[in-house]
């Protein structure tokens, strides 16, 4: 049924990060969800991270990510589940830290995957799902 909210799939595509390097939209809603892409260490006039620290890419995924769920009508508090790509496991503990004080009281669910190198040599990438806006 045309229009019907349960079926309806909206691209969203940010004016506040970097536009997509490829065939896809920051983030997608469609049946009450939100599907955010994988976010990467990337300001939002493009520059790539790549030499930054750590911590420093850490905050920029997940300001990049808040960015996309506010873009989509979401938030931080409507996460229902976050896949976390990291370069190396040693940097688990740093991230961890990092999300726990972006999180805030948000727990959802979470995975994170040591993966080797990550696009453009960056550290970290992020993706997410979360309920669209009631």
């Amino acid at each position: 049924m045309a229009g019907d909210a349960s079926t309806d799939l909206r691209a969203i595509d940010v004016p506040a990060l970097a536009p997509p390097g490829g065939h896809y939209s920051h983030a997608t809603v469609g049946a009450g969800l939100v599907f955010v892409s994988g976010q990467l260490p990337v300001t939002p006039d493009g520059t790539r991270l790549t030499d930054a620290p750590f911590e420093t890419q850490a905050r920029q995924t997940l300001a990049n990510l808040a960015a996309a769920l506010a873009a989509a009508g979401s938030g931080i508090d409507r996460l229902l589940q976050v896949r976390v790509y990291v370069d190396d496991i040693a940097n688990w503990p740093a991230f961890n830290a990092i999300y726990a004080e972006w999180a805030g009281t948000a727990r959802p669910a979470r995975a994170v995957v040591p993966t080797g190198a990550l696009h453009f040599g960056l550290k970290v990438e992020v993706e997410a799902i979360a309920l669209a806006s009631a």
